[in-house]
Protein backbone atom coordinates (compact mmCIF):
# COMPACT_ATOMS: atom_id res chain seq x y z
CA UNK A 1 0.00 0.00 0.00
CA UNK A 2 1.03 3.62 -0.41
CA UNK A 3 0.64 6.41 2.18
CA UNK A 4 -0.37 10.05 1.65
CA UNK A 5 3.24 11.04 0.96
CA UNK A 6 3.78 8.38 -1.72
CA UNK A 7 5.80 6.00 0.49
CA UNK A 8 5.21 2.27 0.02
CA UNK A 9 4.32 0.33 3.16
CA UNK A 10 3.99 -3.47 3.21
CA UNK A 11 0.32 -4.33 3.87
CA UNK A 12 1.39 -6.80 6.56
CA UNK A 13 3.09 -3.99 8.51
CA UNK A 14 -0.35 -2.49 9.18
CA UNK A 15 -1.48 -5.42 11.36
CA UNK A 16 1.73 -7.27 12.28
CA UNK A 17 2.06 -5.81 15.79
CA UNK A 18 -1.56 -5.04 16.72
CA UNK A 19 -5.12 -5.72 15.68
CA UNK A 20 -6.39 -3.52 12.84
CA UNK A 21 -9.79 -2.68 11.42
CA UNK A 22 -9.17 -2.22 7.70
CA UNK A 23 -11.96 -0.70 5.60
CA UNK A 24 -11.61 -0.93 1.83
CA UNK A 25 -13.59 1.76 -0.01
CA UNK A 26 -14.82 1.55 -3.59
CA UNK A 27 -13.23 4.81 -4.66
CA UNK A 28 -12.75 8.29 -3.24
CA UNK A 29 -15.56 9.79 -5.34
CA UNK A 30 -18.16 7.22 -4.25
CA UNK A 31 -20.78 9.11 -2.21
CA UNK A 32 -21.59 6.06 -0.05
CA UNK A 33 -17.89 5.62 0.75
CA UNK A 34 -17.55 9.32 1.56
CA UNK A 35 -20.49 9.20 3.97
CA UNK A 36 -19.21 5.96 5.55
CA UNK A 37 -15.74 7.48 6.06
CA UNK A 38 -17.34 10.63 7.53
CA UNK A 39 -18.83 8.38 10.21
CA UNK A 40 -15.52 6.48 10.65
CA UNK A 41 -13.99 9.90 11.36
CA UNK A 42 -16.25 10.12 14.44
CA UNK A 43 -14.55 7.14 16.10
CA UNK A 44 -12.48 8.69 18.92
CA UNK A 45 -8.77 7.93 18.85
CA UNK A 46 -9.01 7.26 22.60
CA UNK A 47 -11.43 4.34 21.98
CA UNK A 48 -8.96 2.80 19.54
CA UNK A 49 -5.94 3.37 21.81
CA UNK A 50 -7.78 1.87 24.80
CA UNK A 51 -8.48 -1.31 22.78
CA UNK A 52 -5.03 -1.25 21.10
CA UNK A 53 -6.64 -1.30 17.64
CA UNK A 54 -5.69 0.61 14.49
CA UNK A 55 -8.39 2.03 12.19
CA UNK A 56 -7.27 2.07 8.56
CA UNK A 57 -9.04 3.03 5.32
CA UNK A 58 -7.64 1.80 2.02
CA UNK A 59 -8.70 3.24 -1.33
CA UNK A 60 -7.66 2.18 -4.80
CA UNK A 61 -6.58 5.42 -6.46
CA UNK A 62 -3.39 7.41 -6.58
CA UNK A 63 -1.96 8.48 -3.21
CA UNK A 64 -2.48 12.11 -4.34
CA UNK A 65 -6.17 11.73 -3.48
CA UNK A 66 -5.65 10.73 0.19
CA UNK A 67 -5.13 14.19 1.71
CA UNK A 68 -8.04 15.85 -0.16
CA UNK A 69 -10.36 12.93 0.77
CA UNK A 70 -9.32 13.14 4.45
CA UNK A 71 -9.93 16.89 4.35
CA UNK A 72 -13.34 16.39 2.74
CA UNK A 73 -14.48 13.74 5.23
CA UNK A 74 -12.76 14.96 8.40
CA UNK A 75 -11.03 11.56 8.68
CA UNK A 76 -7.83 11.74 10.77
CA UNK A 77 -7.01 8.04 11.23
CA UNK A 78 -4.68 6.11 8.92
CA UNK A 79 -5.37 6.00 5.17
CA UNK A 80 -3.53 4.28 2.34
CA UNK A 81 -4.15 3.31 -1.27
CA UNK A 82 -3.75 0.09 -3.22
CA UNK A 83 -3.54 1.61 -6.74
CA UNK A 84 -3.16 -1.76 -8.48
CA UNK A 85 -6.03 -3.28 -6.41
CA UNK A 86 -3.76 -6.21 -5.53
CA UNK A 87 -5.13 -6.61 -1.98
CA UNK A 88 -8.70 -6.17 -3.23
CA UNK A 89 -8.13 -9.09 -5.62
CA UNK A 90 -6.39 -11.29 -3.05
CA UNK A 91 -9.26 -10.83 -0.60
CA UNK A 92 -11.80 -11.67 -3.34
CA UNK A 93 -13.51 -8.28 -3.50
CA UNK A 94 -15.92 -8.14 -6.41
CA UNK A 95 -16.26 -5.76 -9.32
CA UNK A 96 -19.74 -4.68 -10.34
CA UNK A 97 -22.97 -4.34 -8.39
CA UNK A 98 -24.46 -7.42 -6.78
CA UNK A 99 -28.15 -8.07 -7.27
CA UNK A 100 -29.10 -7.63 -3.60
CA UNK A 101 -29.95 -3.92 -3.62
CA UNK A 102 -32.14 -4.32 -0.52
CA UNK A 103 -29.00 -4.07 1.65
CA UNK A 104 -28.75 -0.53 3.01
CA UNK A 105 -25.90 0.97 5.01
CA UNK A 106 -27.05 2.90 8.08
CA UNK A 107 -24.21 5.34 7.39
CA UNK A 108 -25.45 6.47 3.96
CA UNK A 109 -27.59 9.59 4.21
CA UNK A 110 -27.95 10.57 0.53
CA UNK A 111 -30.36 8.97 -1.90
CA UNK A 112 -28.85 7.30 -4.97
CA UNK A 113 -29.64 10.09 -7.45
CA UNK A 114 -28.41 12.99 -5.31
CA UNK A 115 -25.36 11.07 -4.12
CA UNK A 116 -24.41 10.10 -7.69
CA UNK A 117 -24.79 13.69 -8.90
CA UNK A 118 -22.52 14.91 -6.08
CA UNK A 119 -19.91 12.27 -6.95
CA UNK A 120 -19.92 13.22 -10.63
CA UNK A 121 -19.72 16.92 -9.72
CA UNK A 122 -16.68 16.27 -7.50
CA UNK A 123 -15.05 14.35 -10.38
CA UNK A 124 -15.74 17.14 -12.86
CA UNK A 125 -14.58 19.97 -10.59
CA UNK A 126 -11.45 18.16 -9.34
CA UNK A 127 -7.99 19.07 -10.63
CA UNK A 128 -8.14 16.27 -13.21
CA UNK A 129 -11.34 14.56 -14.28
CA UNK A 130 -10.59 11.35 -12.43
CA UNK A 131 -12.86 8.73 -10.86
CA UNK A 132 -10.13 8.13 -8.26
CA UNK A 133 -10.20 4.39 -8.73
CA UNK A 134 -12.18 1.78 -10.63
CA UNK A 135 -15.84 2.82 -10.23
CA UNK A 136 -16.97 -0.83 -10.51
CA UNK A 137 -14.74 -2.07 -7.66
CA UNK A 138 -16.53 -3.06 -4.44
CA UNK A 139 -14.95 -2.67 -1.02
CA UNK A 140 -15.19 -4.48 2.28
CA UNK A 141 -14.03 -4.63 5.88
CA UNK A 142 -11.39 -6.76 7.56
CA UNK A 143 -10.33 -7.20 11.17
CA UNK A 144 -6.87 -8.73 11.28
CA UNK A 145 -3.90 -9.10 13.58
CA UNK A 146 -1.76 -9.12 15.43
CA UNK A 147 0.04 -11.36 13.00
CA UNK A 148 -1.95 -13.17 10.33
CA UNK A 149 -5.01 -13.93 12.47
CA UNK A 150 -8.17 -12.90 10.58
CA UNK A 151 -11.03 -12.14 12.98
CA UNK A 152 -13.62 -10.91 10.48
CA UNK A 153 -14.02 -10.37 6.73
CA UNK A 154 -16.97 -8.78 4.94
CA UNK A 155 -16.99 -8.33 1.17
CA UNK A 156 -19.46 -5.67 0.02
CA UNK A 157 -22.04 -6.92 -2.49
CA UNK A 158 -22.85 -3.41 -3.72
CA UNK A 159 -22.22 0.26 -2.93
CA UNK A 160 -24.70 0.23 -0.01
CA UNK A 161 -23.48 -2.98 1.65
CA UNK A 162 -21.13 -1.47 4.25
CA UNK A 163 -20.94 -3.27 7.59
CA UNK A 164 -22.37 -1.04 10.35
CA UNK A 165 -19.38 0.63 11.99
CA UNK A 166 -20.48 -0.29 15.52
CA UNK A 167 -20.62 -3.96 14.49
CA UNK A 168 -17.00 -3.79 13.34
CA UNK A 169 -15.96 -1.86 16.46
CA UNK A 170 -17.63 -4.44 18.74
CA UNK A 171 -16.03 -7.36 16.90
CA UNK A 172 -12.62 -5.68 17.32
CA UNK A 173 -13.18 -5.00 21.03
CA UNK A 174 -13.56 -1.22 20.62
CA UNK A 175 -16.23 0.88 22.36
CA UNK A 176 -19.15 1.77 20.11
CA UNK A 177 -20.02 5.28 18.96
CA UNK A 178 -23.34 7.13 18.81
CA UNK A 179 -23.70 8.18 15.16
CA UNK A 180 -27.14 9.70 15.57
CA UNK A 181 -27.55 13.44 15.73
CA UNK A 182 -30.36 12.94 18.22
CA UNK A 183 -29.74 14.28 21.73
CA UNK A 184 -29.11 11.49 24.21
CA UNK A 185 -31.50 11.03 27.12
CA UNK A 186 -29.73 9.86 30.22
CA UNK A 187 -31.87 8.04 32.76
CA UNK A 188 -30.90 8.88 36.34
Amino acid sequence: VVDADGRSVPFQALYEEQKAIVVFVRNFLCYTCKEYVEDLAKVPKAFLQEANVRLIVIGQSSYNHIKPFCSLTGYTHEMYVDPQREIYRRLGMKRGEGNNISVRSPHVKSNTLLGSIRSIWRAMTGPAFDFQGDPAQQGGALIIGPGNEVHFLHLDKNRLDHVPINTVLQLAGVKTVNFSNEPQIIDI
